[in-house]
């Protein structure tokens, strides 16, 4: 229903397809018909307030989310729901420029955030350096976990493995060149779930190389999944064990690589983001 179609002077009249014209000074129009009444305004004025009120109700109906926090967005015969990519409504998580976000809200979106942005972390450049290695863990992992992991991360960020992805020994990047290292979170899903205990799968893209003139180690993409167990502690979640498998992979499109210079400005122009569902 259109509100110019009831309207005077709107190039319609009851449908017809005829043009009202008001004559100086007169109380009625061309047709005969009466002057509208008060009665009749009041009944229109009604009609239009209901309309109004009918479409916010619409609206707010169609854009509400999940009431149930707790839910992992998980439907019938296993298949997400409508809603679990949709806002929840829950505020996000605010964070520090440069900074991993912390201050999750207690709930199972909120768990599903902090695992988003954790696997962001430890799949970061920053990684192969052991002094933002060590802060990146400080901040994500349980204080109880935090030596097993210190040594774990010590253990797999070897000469060789700087190495072989084209880094020098100490991690460092060599000169002329640029080293990407990001993952980038595609969906995430709880598969368990207690009130201070949570399980999040977090399925993700990376990007791993080193773009520059004449690279052995060009930038290529991976798919992966990373799986989380959190705890509830001190505040927050955090990290109490993490473990990769590879895909799931769409099959390749036919994109033309980029080359490395394009590569190279790419990383350093565009950010990264901070999630939250």
């Amino acid at each position: 229903m259109s509100l110019g179609d009831d309207q005077e002077g709107s190039g319609g009249y009851g449908g017809t397809g005829q043009t009202r014209t008001h004559l100086p000074g007169g109380t009625t129009d061309v047709y005969g018909g009466a002057r509208r009444t008060g009665r009749s305004s009041s009944r229109s004025l009604v009609t239009v307030v209901g309309v109004v009120v009918l479409l916010i109700a619409a609206i707010a109906f169609a854009n509400r989310g999940d009431d149930d926090s707790s839910s992992s967005g998980v439907g019938a015969g296993g298949q997400p729901r409508t809603t679990s990519t949709a806002a929840s409504g829950t505020k996000p998580v605010q964070s520090t420029p440069g900074a991993i976000p912390t201050g999750y809200a207690h709930d199972a979106q909120g768990a599903q955030s902090a695992a988003a942005n954790y696997a962001v972390a430890l799949g970061a450049a920053g990684m192969f350096d052991k002094t933002q290695r060590d802060a990146t863990l400080q901040t994500i992992v349980a204080p109880a976990r935090l030596a097993g992991f210190q040594a774990a991360m010590d253990g797999a960020y070897t000469p060789a493995f700087n190495k072989n992805v084209g880094l020098n020994d100490d991690g460092s990047t060599p000169a002329g060149y640029t080293f990407v290292s990001r993952t980038n979170p595609i969906g995430t899903k709880v598969t368990e779930s207690a009130q201070n205990n949570m399980t999040v799968e977090v399925w993700c893209s990376g990007l791993l190389g080193m773009a520059g003139e004449n690279s052995t180690n060009p930038v290529t993409n991976s798919w992966f999944t990373v799986t989380m167990k959190l705890e509830w502690a001190a505040g927050d979640w955090k990290v109490v064990t993490q473990s990769q498998k590879e895909g799931p992979a769409p099959v390749p499109g036919d994109d033309t690589a980029s080359s490395a210079d394009d590569m190279a400005k790419a990383v350093d122009e565009y950010g990264g983001f901070t999630y939250a569902r």
